[in-house]
């Protein structure tokens, strides 16, 4: 997954469904929206959801958030949010040690 920053949501979904073709997978409310890029998923998000504001975001699916953020941070990392759980995911954001910004995250069960 790639996070865009967006300071209006419906823009950006207007320029990446019609000028791409980039269909929309899901939407949440007026802060963030996922689209099908085929085998990675671009998502567009506002300051409320993008892990690090301004930056483009590698997301990271990864069955062990806890261990993969405490992989990143013994390496030359950095963690910016510790692990947690939100309504949707366990994710954790970070730094990688050239400072990229990096969100790992694993769905939870249902």
């Amino acid at each position: 997954m790639i996070v865009l920053s967006t300071e209006d949501l419906d823009e950006s979904i207007r320029f990446y469904t019609e000028t791409l073709g980039f269909p929309l997978k899901f939407r949440d409310g007026n802060h963030f929206a996922a689209l099908d890029g085929g085998t990675i998923t671009i998502a567009l998000a506002t300051e409320i959801d993008h892990p690090i504001p301004g930056q483009v975001v590698v997301g990271i699916k990864t069955e062990d958030v806890d261990a993969d953020a405490a992989a990143v941070d013994e390496n030359g990392g950095g963690i910016v949010t510790a692990a947690y759980n939100d309504a949707h995911e366990r994710r954790a954001v970070a730094y990688d040690s050239q400072g990229n910004g990096m969100v790992l995250y694993s769905p939870l069960p249902r």
